[in-house]
């Protein structure tokens, strides 16, 4: 058998290795100076918006719910077609979440329904740009600034993606990043804030941090309830050097789904996502299963044939948690139809057309054939 082909794989070079160990080696292993020029090379990035830099993704959001004074009694928008982070945070802060379900060409929330979900009690919407492929920002903002709401973008999927030429990060809201292992670029673990104008940057940083401020004279304060949420210099050593090769990396991907759309044969039944190659950053290749397959028997049999299948995500209103809260099936029937179908296909930038090849023929076998 082949090698195995997992769906993803982070791609770190010598000299990004060889950052980190300057990082050992110096004695300064958590937060400092490399954190500080991670934010700095961010920034840059964001068109010089202000970004502080997090130990997650779902770190980010929940201080960006904090700062935007989101609490008890608020309710939020989001979709349940997400990593469950995206509500859980809703709840950590004490506040009510609240779905609209999906648009089922792009996958992201359904902007047709969105205006419908809004009540009085609604402080924020938190769009997910699914798979890397942005959500009408257009449309969207249209709606909350016509209801005077703000927008915590979870962009965890979507760092090097663009809406109409734009960046996403270069906009007027929060934008919250993740770089967790199997993102676009990784710090191993990791996240970024992106701050409004109107927010302060050191409150953020008190959020980040236990509430605590130093002062000049040795004195300490503690005066917001803060979390433990610093990135690490060495984890900032590795975002230095991925943020370098975003571009090639964004590229890489690209050629490699347009290989998947030329040689996945359509008889499969196989329904394909939104065919995007100006916006999206193509975090993910994701198909929906052909009616009454069986996913775990095809990803049984996919593995048998030494390749990796990712399931990105199950419709989380039906996880335990979120049931016990009153969700149902039924209640979002497009997340609930793409979220029991849906597998992620192996892509990342290290892999070659041929592994693009491999994956086809193996989904050609095992989809005209029986699965036990």
């Amino acid at each position: 058998m082949n090698d195995f082909l997992p769906f993803t794989r982070p791609t770190i070079d010598e000299e990004t290795i060889a950052a980190v160990a300057d990082v050992l080696r110096s004695g300064w292993l958590t937060s400092g100076p490399r954190v500080q020029a991670f934010e700095a090379a961010l920034s840059a990035y964001c068109g010089g918006r202000t970004v502080r830099a997090f130990n997650s993704g779902t770190a980010a959001l929940e201080v960006a719910l904090r700062l935007a004074k989101v609490g008890a009694g608020d309710t939020v928008i989001t979709t349940p077609l997400t990593w469950v982070a995206t509500a859980n945070v809703i709840l950590e802060v004490g506040a009510t979440p609240v779905f609209v379900d999906v648009d089922p060409a792009t996958r992201n929330i359904d902007l047709d329904q969105l205006a419908d979900r809004i009540t009085p009690q609604t402080k924020a919407i938190i769009p997910v740009d699914l798979a890397g492929l942005p959500v009408d920002r257009d449309r969207l903002y249209a709606i909350a600034g016509k209801h005077s709401l703000r927008v915590i973008e979870d962009a965890a999927q979507s760092f090097g993606s663009t809406w109409n030429g734009q960046r996403i990060g270069t906009g007027q809201n929060f934008v919250a990043f993740s770089f967790h292992a199997n993102k676009n670029i990784t710090t191993g673990e990791g996240g970024a804030l992106v701050l409004p104008e109107d927010i302060d940057p050191a409150l953020c940083e008190r959020l980040r941090l236990q509430g605590f401020q130093r002062f000049a004279d040795g004195g300490m304060d503690v005066d917001v309830l803060g979390g433990k949420f610093n990135l690490t210099d060495i984890a900032a050593a590795i975002g230095l050097g991925q943020l370098k090769r975003l571009d090639e990396f964004t590229a890489c991907r690209r050629e490699l789904v347009q290989r998947y759309f030329a040689g996945l044969d359509r008889t499969l039944g196989l329904q394909l996502p939104l065919a995007d190659f100006s916006n999206s950053n193509w975090h993910m290749f994701h198909v929906l299963l052909p009616d009454g397959t069986d996913r775990g028997a095809f990803i049984a049999s996919m593995r048998e044939k030494g390749i990796g299948i990712g399931v990105h995500y199950p419709a989380l209103h039906l996880f335990s948690l979120y049931r016990a809260m009153g969700f149902k099936p039924g209640n979002f029937p497009q997340a609930e139809r793409i979220g029991a179908s849906i597998v992620t296909l192996p892509l990342f930038p290290t892999m070659q057309d041929a592994d693009v090849d491999r994956v086809c023929a193996a989904l050609m076998q095992t989809l005209t054939r029986p699965l036990a």
